[in-house]
């Protein structure tokens, strides 16, 4: 597999994590332009956690997540009470408050002879754990996707278990889930805080793999893009989000001869979908019948 591929493969594996934080959100009814900001926060934290404490990679990431999931409660507390629009223009006011505080955020030690850490505006550069402790580049691909195969499978099990369609039905009408007795309140911070971790597990793993952050990065086309991606894949499945990064970064950027027009076919296509299919390509309707016809050729087998 050539390193293009590989890097491509990578940068998927990667984006997937704030994609699925957003289509998290999406499935509480919650729309947020923010995500980007929980994504930073894993990226310098975990940036940190390696370069200037000397921490393994995977302590870092952790650390990273649970910096990400306790902003992502933080914020989740004070804006539920918000509807619609208004918590929408909350995320992003988050979000840009956060890329302004790293903009001035410095924290600088002597390391080998060389001044590393957090730098303003100039970013965080040579985070360099993953390529000074030799995993590669292959290595490092394997690691992404291992851990976003563990994201999915728990994104299965929550749709197996109550939880999956009582945040959906949330998702749809928060008033008539509270009349059927679910406490949407304690859903929605539990569905806020998992978003605020994925995001950030994605931003430890971007800054790892980049070998940099800055908070040129963070801005506001990161978290669209992220929550425009479950709405072209589609929300009837965890794996409708990673379908709409496939199609954005697997193909649209990939492939240089549409580089260039990248932008146009994604915002056309996502407005086409807003129109046709709602929901996105893969959405509860499709899944649904899809199941439904895996049902039957089972029993077909049998």
């Amino acid at each position: 597999m050539s390193s293009f591929t590989i890097s491509v493969l990578t940068n998927i594996g990667m984006i997937s994590f704030v994609a699925l934080s957003a289509y998290l959100l999406l499935l509480a009814g919650e729309v947020s332009f923010g995500q980007q900001a929980f994504f930073g926060i894993g990226a310098y934290g975990a940036g940190i956690a390696t370069v200037l404490w000397g921490w393994p990679l995977m302590a870092a990431l952790a650390l990273g997540a649970a910096a990400g999931a306790v902003a992502q409660l933080a914020l989740a507390v004070p804006t539920l009470r918000l509807r619609g629009l208004y918590f929408s223009i909350a995320t992003l006011a988050f979000a840009e408050m956060v890329r302004i505080l790293f903009s001035l955020f410095r924290y600088r030690r002597e390391i080998d002879g060389v001044m590393l850490g957090p730098d303003g505006e100039h970013g965080f550069r040579d985070i360099r754990h993953v390529f000074d402790s030799g995993i590669g580049t292959a290595g490092f691909a394997l690691l992404v996707w291992g851990l976003l195969a563990i994201v999915l499978l728990g994104f299965l099990a929550l749709e197996l278990s109550r939880f999956g369609p009582r945040l959906r039905m949330i998702g749809e009408d928060d008033v008539m889930a509270s009349l059927n007795g679910i406490p949407v309140t304690r859903y929605k911070l539990a569905a806020a805080t998992a978003a605020g971790a994925l995001a950030a597990l994605g931003g430890g793993l971007y800054a790892h793999s980049v070998t940099y952050i800055e908070p040129g990065i963070i801005t506001i086309m990161l978290g669209v893009h992220a929550l425009a991606y479950g709405l072209i894949g589609g929300l009837g499945t965890a794996i409708g989000p990673i379908l709409g990064v496939i199609l954005d970064i697997g193909l649209l950027e990939s492939l240089r001869w549409l580089a260039h027009y990248r932008m146009i076919i994604f915002g056309g296509l996502v407005a086409l979908l807003l129109v046709f299919r709602p929901r996105g390509l893969l959405d509860e309707a499709l899944v649904h019948r899809l199941g439904r016809a895996l049902r039957r050729l089972r029993h077909a087998a049998a």
